[in-house]
């Protein structure tokens, strides 16, 4: 009987909530009261807590029960995150009670990040306060999807119908306003234990579920088998002689004799089989469960990578933008490096763009330069190597993270892809049984044929910032100075190389690498190749850079032919920037997609100051400097 019990626990589904809410309304009281309901209390703790609550001449206390530390029973106030479990008739319940005081919302974020659900706590005579809609607005933020409003001491309000009906006005106008929909509101006295367990009889116009109710009524966290797998590798351990991957299921489902595969290494395998401690091998494992896995040939495999199944992979890019609450005491400033955890990943990432703040009361969005303390904004974050993930709206569990400095969390946000490619396609090598063939005339011949040196000239800029006037304009001018140069056009390529390329950031990203590839093979024929692109993404111009490089360490030379927005959408010389405005042209590098200026580029062509006669002659006096050999 005890294993069949065992058995059936192991196929209970565990359930996160995260409790959260302005300060001083009620939470620990309220988690206090649902493990007394439920009979979760320790031996003996109920007894320890009367008697505690006895010595001081104070009524029963239910917060006590979670507060771990002396200090907080002192001070009154939770200040980390405390976990702890209870049973319901359908799952097992991780509660996190997440503190409201604003000097603790980093670890509110810690809580939530990892949350299924979310209890929002509000006190029935404070109504609607500054932490309610703070807190509110970071489950939002942080993915979190259901969300029970809890309204407690209702016995302070003599459990008025009326004051019950203000308070779900207010709190879900303001949910609503930030796209969230509450699942449940429900009337509560945590200290008497109304509606927690029990209907209460001093409520009855409340018709809904009680607490406990609402808790089995969210969603399953198990996601069905038609989701894409996603498993990230904790660990991999040697034990038996046998080498076991192992790692949390977050989305999918995996099965032995499944081909899969890990991201962003590329590699790929067969499943051996499932296993978990102390029990027979799985024959599936789902979103939930902890699992280790063998492999039927041995591959090197290191913590941080995900696992996916070969048809369905996640993302893969080394810049991504996010929506970010900053609780860091140094502000967040473009420029700064910190350390990203991205599920079982850390990376470190610097920022490279601080779009928008966001006012968390009135919601508004306005420009700044930095990101205080316990500010949202929306930031571009770029990485030192390839990372593998999700969008949040896609797969949430993949694209939630914290940024830490000097070991501190400092920050929780959300992932979007939004103007950026996928650089799965370009990262992926599909040629195989190529050799490379060697040319009987070397680099050095046609360096002393020519004069110069081959190599690359990468004009980038926005459209409108001259970039296609300047290419031949130098051309001109290095062709009358016998030079071999040739311009490679945006707009002449697409005509023909890459006619079968549309603007998706996935089609701008494979047009730069073919461009880049040409452009490298031009400098090896000892040509000064000039190409005129866009190439809105830094990633693509040092993969162009990265071809090239195969020439000779020198040839690429990133020019950043510069003019700001205004003065390209004033000249606008083919009418693109008009039609981008008119929604005719989606996804425009500087409209509705992301232009990311070169950080450190070998030249930079300021069109805005200098009139283009100025502009060839600065390029020109850079070729002479550069690649003429005497």
């Amino acid at each position: 009987m005890q294993d069949s019990s065992s058995s059936l626990d192991m196929l209970r589904e565990t359930f996160k909530i995260v409790v959260v809410g302005h300060v001083d309304h009620g939470k620990s009281t309220l988690i206090g009261r649902l493990l007394y309901d439920t009979d979760s209390l320790p031996t003996g703790k109920f007894e320890e807590l009367k008697a505690i609550c006895d010595r001081r001449g104070m009524a029963l206390e239910w917060s006590f029960v979670l507060d771990a530390f002396q200090a907080e029973r002192d001070q009154a106030v939770t200040i980390d995150t405390t976990q702890i479990w209870f049973k319901t008739p359908k799952r097992d319940v991780v509660i996190i009670d997440a503190p409201g005081h604003r000097e603790f919302l980093k670890n509110m974020v810690s809580g939530a990040a990892s949350a299924d659900a979310a209890l929002l706590v509000v006190d029935a005579e404070e109504g609607v306060r500054e932490q309610t809609r703070r807190h509110g607005y970071l489950l939002h933020l942080l993915g979190v999807k259901q969300v029970a409003v809890v309204i407690n001491k209702m016995d302070l309000v003599d459990h008025s119908e009326a004051r019950y009906g203000e308070i779900v006005r207010d709190v879900t106008a303001y949910l609503h306003s930030i796209g969230v929909e509450p699942s449940f509101i429900v009337p509560i006295s945590a200290r008497e234990g109304d509606n927690i367990a029990k209907k209460s009889t001093s409520s009855p116009w409340y018709k809904g579920p009680t607490l406990l109710e609402a808790l089995d009524r969210f969603h399953s966290v198990t996601v069905p088998s038609e989701q894409a797998l996603r498993l990230p590798v904790q660990d991999v351990y040697h034990f038996d002689q046998r080498r076991i991957i192992a790692g949390r299921v977050e989305a999918g489902v995996i099965r032995p004799g499944d081909e899969i595969l890990f991201s962003p290494s590329n590699k790929t395998a067969r499943v051996k089989s499932l296993d978990v401690w102390d029990a027979p091998p799985l024959l599936e494992a789902h979103a939930g469960q902890s699992i280790g896995l063998t492999l039927e040939e041995q591959l090197f495999v290191e913590r941080g990578e995900v696992i996916s199944h070969v048809e369905d992979p996640p993302v893969l890019s080394t810049v991504f933008r996010a929506r970010l609450f900053w609780l860091g005491h140094k502000p967040l400033e473009v420029g700064k490096r910190y350390t990203l955890k991205l599920a079982t990943k850390t990376a470190t990432v610097t920022v490279v763009g601080l779009e928008t703040l966001i006012d968390t009361d009135t919601l508004a969005h306005r420009p700044g330069t930095k990101l205080e303390r316990n500010m949202i904004g929306e930031v571009v974050l770029r990485a030192r190597e390839v990372l593998a993930f999700d969008e949040h709206v896609e797969l949430d569990k993949m694209g939630r993270f914290v940024l830490l400095e000097d070991y501190d969390v400092v920050g929780g946000g959300l992932i979007s892809m939004e103007g950026y490619p996928d650089q799965r396609q370009s990262l992926t090598v599909k040629s195989t049984n190529v050799y490379s063939v060697e040319h009987t005339i070397t680099r050095e011949n046609r360096v002393v044929r020519n004069g110069h040196k081959g190599g690359v000239l990468w004009f980038t800029g926005l459209s409108g910032a001259g970039k296609s006037t300047l290419a031949m304009e130098v051309e001109k001018h290095l062709f009358q100075k016998g030079l071999q140069v040739y311009v490679l056009d945006g707009d002449n390529v697409r005509a023909g190389l890459n006619a079968n390329l549309g603007f998706s950031p996935e089609e701008r990203t494979e047009n730069i690498r073919r461009v880049g590839e040409v452009a490298a093979l031009f400098a090896d024929a000892g040509f000064i190749c000039i190409t005129a692109f866009i190439s809105p993404y830094q990633a693509d111009r040092d993969r162009a850079r990265s071809a090239a490089s195969r020439i000779d360490s020198e040839a690429f030379h990133e020019i950043h032919v510069s003019a700001d927005l205004n003065t390209c959408e004033r000249r606008d010389p083919k009418g693109l920037y008009k039609k981008a405005r008119a929604g005719e042209i989606l996804d425009f590098t500087g409209v509705s997609a992301p232009y990311e200026a070169p950080a450190s580029a070998e030249l930079v062509v300021d069109t805005d100051a200098k009139d283009l006669a100025s502009c060839v002659e600065q390029v020109v006096d850079y070729i002479d400097r550069t690649f003429r050999v005497d």
